[in-house]
């Protein structure tokens, strides 16, 4: 009897295990949440798309994508719209921490939402168009990019209101910034959230209007899963940092220098390659002014001469002066933003350390210069050998490996065969010796 309850346990829990699971699976409701900071990159760009594409695959019940960003290309945020546009998972926009912005083309993403949200003390607008290297555009193009971003954003606030409207055009057209409190006023955004559990809340039974149609959000008990960046999209991120950048640039241009100063090696040269292709990515997404890389290669050639014709250093203040030069020009130019500049502390004290770095160089090169000859001859000075013949006045002795003529120094005794035998001196092709008889 025991058994057969025992076999009978046994086939409900396999019963459960078959039948439960999918069930399960089908009345869990999960929210995707991304987190991100800085300006657009190509690595928020992946991130953001990948986690559509996760939350679609799960049929997740809405994914967040809260962000805090002064802004960044315009094809970058075309592609994030796009995304966000043509998700089959409502998203929701949400600017938070305290603090954070939502500057120039982050304005027009939060508007692309299906649900905008911000949290208290955040900011959102001063979106006029600038170029590529951060400077004020010519007057016609200006009036073009100007004119295509207002359309796209009356587009996206169709169902918004006038006030949103002109607000999003004035925060385009005159640069304009609104506080969280006149966003949801005029209608920009929908939710003002404290956090992400008011959000939540407020979510709850919101509708939204989605391609397929409109839909009702429960929020209520769902889980949230959190989608962290990956290493790639970590490092790609890591790469816009003008700052990281920089030390990078500065860094594989050094190592190469070293490289081609002393070949044979291979350690200098492949962190040399390795940090100069890491920086290229970075100088190719940030907005700089490529003049500033000709005062920077000036820079290391000035430090490579000194190596290669010591001028006592002449060489190396000069490359100093061009190295600080080529990196404020290449990062800090007029009209760059400030979270794209690079720190001049920074600067100043990598231009210092790779001086002294140069100096050092320098130093060992001078101090081989002046050292004796070590090769022929003249290396065999001081060393003792021993006579192989007897050498009055002249005669054979082995020294260092080798056999070499000698003759006797004024005033040396006769050195016998066998005898120990000191180098004073180079008479021609002979050694000139003196006896040592001192024992081996």
């Amino acid at each position: 009897m025991k058994q057969r309850w025992i076999v009978l346990l046994t086939f409900i829990i396999l019963l459960g295990l078959v039948y439960g699971s999918p069930v399960r699976a089908e009345t869990e409701r999960r929210i995707f949440l991304l987190e991100a900071e800085g300006p657009l990159t190509p690595a928020m760009v992946e991130y953001l798309e990948r986690g559509i594409r996760s939350a679609e695959n799960e049929n997740a019940e809405v994914l967040i994508f809260q962000f805090d960003t002064p802004g960044g290309q315009i094809d970058h945020m075309n592609r994030m719209i796009q995304a966000i546009r043509a998700s089959e998972v409502p998203v929701v926009v949400y600017i938070a921490p305290r603090g954070a912005i939502a500057g120039s083309a982050g304005l027009v993403i939060v508007l692309s939402a299906h649900v905008a949200a911000m949290a208290p003390e955040t900011a959102i607008g001063a979106s006029s168009p600038v170029g590529g290297q951060g400077e004020d555009l010519g007057e016609t193009i200006e009036t073009k990019e100007k004119e295509i971003l207002k359309a796209e954003v009356r587009a996206l606030t169709t169902n918004r209101g006038p006030e949103a409207v002109a607000l999003a055009e004035a925060a385009i057209e005159e640069a304009k910034a609104a506080t969280v409190g006149e966003a949801f006023q005029s209608g920009m955004i929908d939710i003002i959230a404290d956090d992400l559990d008011d959000l939540l809340q407020q979510l709850d039974g919101f509708q939204v209007e989605l391609a397929s149609g409109v839909r009702t959000l429960d929020t209520t008990g769902a889980e949230v899963v959190e989608v962290q960046q990956n290493f790639i999209e970590q490092l790609l991120q890591t790469l816009t940092n003008p700052n990281i950048v920089f030390i990078l640039f500065t860094v594989g241009v050094q190592a190469i220098l070293i490289e081609i100063s002393s070949p044979g090696g291979w350690v200098a040269g492949f962190i040399g390659v390795v940090s100069l292709a890491l920086g290229a990515y970075g100088i190719g997404v940030l907005p700089v002014n490529w003049f500033g890389l000709v005062f920077i290669a000036t820079s290391f050639v000035l430090f490579f001469l000194d190596i290669k014709a010591p001028t006592h250093g002449a060489l190396t203040a000069a490359g100093l002066a061009s190295f600080v030069v080529g990196a404020l020009v290449l990062f800090n130019s007029p009209g760059t933003p400030e979270f794209q500049r690079v720190s001049v502390p920074l600067v100043i004290g990598a231009a210092i350390f790779t001086a002294a770095g140069f100096f050092i160089i320098i130093s060992f090169a001078i101090r081989a210069q002046r050292r004796p000859v070590q090769v022929g001859a003249e290396a065999l000075i001081g060393q003792i050998g021993r006579a192989k013949a007897d050498i009055d006045p002249a005669g054979k002795i082995h020294v260092a490996g080798e056999l070499w003529s000698a003759e006797l120094e004024e005033g040396s005794p006769a050195i016998q065969t066998g005898e120990r035998a000191q180098v004073v001196g180079v008479r021609g092709l002979r050694l000139l010796v003196r006896s040592s008889r001192e024992d081996v």
